[in-house]
């Protein structure tokens, strides 16, 4: 585990970069618009793939996005490509936009609308295309997956890795978890740069929910163990029902630079205004 001997001013220092220029998820819903708004002029913006809105949804909203000077990075989800002529027509349409970063995950499809059964099998067609972004992001799941066992992940990530210039991690509330499966990684011999998910500012109960949903059990009862069940209802009491992820991001800034931590990837769920504001008021 990292060393514990950093200066309060190191600590501050890191935390700060990490918090400076993170990428925003948006998903690519009737309130896009609104949203991006809230962000800052040249934002990272990753924007998600529904099932849905399909993949159509995305690349309109990411053209859209980057014709208004925001830097943007798509999720183009495997299952919801139909084959390398429709993989073709969707990177010639993002480089048409100045596009150069992509994030390719599997996609939540339960049957692929094509060929593409996983985001490996996308990558090798991607690779054998004549367009070449300078940013691919694979997906890392700190607390596993709750449809696959860890051998499936760990194979799969070995085979994708080659293809990507860097990993966006799953949401995790817990820094400790996500410095232990960074060191796992790096055991294995994958060294590509870590953007970290973590949640925005939003009410508890909405986070609770969506983390359910998307399968982060683990994460769930690291935010209600933190303090204990009395901690609990009076940081959710205190917060005014709010979650603000201080914790994690003040967890990790120390240890950015020996894990390979890039930066860190927001899920905002559309909630930017609360989310920003609390980025903005830390940096102060």
């Amino acid at each position: 585990m990292a060393s514990q001997g950093l200066s309060a001013s190191t600590t501050q220092t890191t935390t700060e970069s990490l918090l400076e220029n993170p990428r925003f998820e948006l998903m690519p819903f009737d309130s896009f618009d609104e949203e991006i708004a809230h962000l800052p002029e040249g934002a990272t913006v990753t924007i998600t793939a529904s099932p849905q809105l399909e993949l159509e949804a995305t690349i309109e909203a990411a053209e859209e996005a980057a014709q208004a000077g925001y830097e943007v990075v798509p999720h183009v989800s495997a299952r919801y490509v139909r084959g390398p002529e429709h993989l073709a027509e969707i990177c010639e349409r993002l480089k048409a936009v100045g596009i150069d970063d992509i994030f390719v995950p599997g996609g939540d499809r339960e049957e692929p609308i094509g060929e593409f059964e996983s985001a490996y099998d996308m990558l090798v067609a991607l690779d054998d295309l004549e367009y070449e972004f300078e940013e691919i992001g694979i997906t890392g799941y700190p607390e596993g997956h709750e449809f696959l066992s860890q051998e499936t992940l760990t194979e799969a990530m070995e085979k994708k890795a080659p293809y990507a210039t860097y990993i966006a991690t799953q949401l995790c509330y817990d820094p400790e978890t996500i410095l232990e499966w960074i060191e796992t990684i790096r055991d294995r011999g994958i060294d590509l740069p870590v953007e970290v998910g973590i949640p925005g500012v939003m009410k508890y109960e909405k986070l609770l929910n969506i983390s359910q949903k998307v399968g982060v059990g683990d994460s769930v009862r690291f935010l209600k163990k933190t303090t204990g069940i009395v901690g609990f209802v009076k940081q959710f009491i205190g917060s005014r029902g709010r979650y603000r992820p201080d914790e994690l991001v003040d967890g990790l800034g120390p240890h950015a630079d020996e894990y390979g931590i890039r930066g860190i990837h927001v899920y905002t769920f559309n909630q930017v205004p609360d989310t920003e504001e609390w980025r903005t008021s830390r940096l102060q």
